[in-house]
């Protein structure tokens, strides 16, 4: 399968979810074109948080979709450090930290991505430390770990980045939280800078995957030039 197949393969496959999700309701707003934000969300944060590799992490990279902000604010309540990544990597220090020891507001709205861009720290990558567990979202996921995004392709820039800068060393887990539904029995195409999960975690259980090899940083190839100028992070890089 060439490139061009493996992107219009990974859509169908998104389409076929977010519809998949809508018909059956398990989605608190409409699934299409994002990562959707799942019945149970609250339920599966819970999950996580009884996980190993949550109790022994001190510092989370989460995303900011609404599906993961019940796992931003339990990690906050905990006094955990969270760190997350700017709208589309867009600005010249690429993550916001949440430091929950020094928060004005409560962890519930610091959770929140818009809340979260008004009170949190603006960092660049030299400024974060190591990071103990990643959290992402996802649009279908499958028990080997593979997944699809939304089509963005900006959580796999942000994974590479934290691994470019040696903030995520091979042993650091990263978990997806979804419905379900969103676990599907079926291979998922997949490109050579797209990264799987360890842990999958639902609001009824959780799945570990086997052991895999990851992208060991930025593929070039898979960047448009557009795409690179947009991000600083990268295009200091590039140049």
């Amino acid at each position: 399968m060439n490139a061009d197949e493996t992107r219009k393969e990974k859509q169908k496959i998104r389409e076929g979810m977010w519809s998949l999700l809508d018909s059956k309701k398990a989605v608190l707003t409409e699934a299409a074109g994002r990562i959707p934000f799942f019945s149970g969300a609250d339920s599966a944060a819970l999950r996580l948080a009884a996980h190993p590799a949550w109790k022994a992490s001190r510092v989370i990279k989460a995303v900011p979709d609404k599906a993961q902000m019940a796992v931003r604010e339990r990690a906050l309540k905990e006094g955990k450090r969270v760190y997350m990544a700017a709208p589309k990597l867009a600005a010249a220090k690429p993550f916001y930290f949440l430091d929950p020891e020094a928060l004005t507001i409560s962890a519930s709205e610091a959770a929140d991505r818009r809340t979260a861009a008004q009170y949190a720290i603006p960092v660049d990558l030299d400024e974060m430390p190591p990071v103990d567990l990643v959290v992402c979202g996802s649009v279908a996921v499958n028990s080997r770990g593979a997944r699809l995004g939304k089509g963005a392709g900006y959580a796999d820039i942000e994974v590479a980045l934290l691994q470019e800068a040696g903030l995520i060393g091979p042993d650091v887990l990263i978990a997806t939280t979804v419905h379900e539904l969103q676990v599907i029995d079926r291979e998922l195409p997949e490109a050579a800078h797209d990264f799987r999960v360890d842990l999958i975690i639902t609001p009824d259980g959780i799945i570990e995957c086997p052991p895999h090899e990851r992208p060991r940083g930025i593929i070039w190839d898979s960047l448009n030039p557009e795409m690179i100028a947009g991000i600083p992070a990268l295009a200091n890089r590039r140049s």
